[in-house]
């Protein structure tokens, strides 16, 4: 009875790239993951990822998230003070070759989905650990990417 899901999970685990195999770098994929994404769907998703400093991918929109795990997201952001000109958020729920493509061309399993610079940080829960110990306001800063405390530009810092 239990044997088939185990079996099941282990063959998944096995047929999946181990990401330390690889650099941590969303642009470069594994053979594997190019063949399971098509063209048009990496060339949206790549396009996304750059389309501002700050991106996540989330259920629903920041105004109106549709999951727990996507409001904290959108709480964290604010509370850490990011830039709403230097953020942009994209629904998976409106297309589900983007929420499937987005887990295949992260390797990460779970939305929502944090790019800070093209490059991949994580789920919720890294971005509540991240939060609580300090290193999502360093990594915020040292990006340029909160909003100005006083009107000033962050530039002139």
């Amino acid at each position: 009875m239990f044997a088939r899901p185990l079996l099941s999970a282990s063959l998944r685990q096995a047929a999946r790239p181990q990401a330390f195999l690889r650099p941590n770098n969303p642009f470069l994929l594994t053979k594997f993951q190019q063949r399971l994404l098509s063209d048009h769907t990496r060339q949206a998703i790549e396009k996304a990822v750059g389309s501002a400093p700050v991106v996540l991918f989330m259920k629903g929109t920041p105004e109106t998230p549709q999951c727990g795990f996507s409001r904290a997201s959108i709480q964290i952001l604010g509370l850490q003070g990011v830039d709403p000109a230097k953020f942009a958020a994209f629904n998976v729920l409106e297309d589900e070759e983007l929420r499937a493509g987005i887990k295949e061309f992260s390797d990460w399993p779970t939305i929502p989905q944090l790019y800070l610079d093209k490059e991949f940080v994580g789920g919720c829960d890294i971005l509540v650990s991240m939060h609580q110990d300090g290193s999502l306001a360093k990594m915020l800063e040292e990006k340029n990417v909160l909003a100005p405390v006083d009107g000033s530009s962050p530039e002139s810092n």
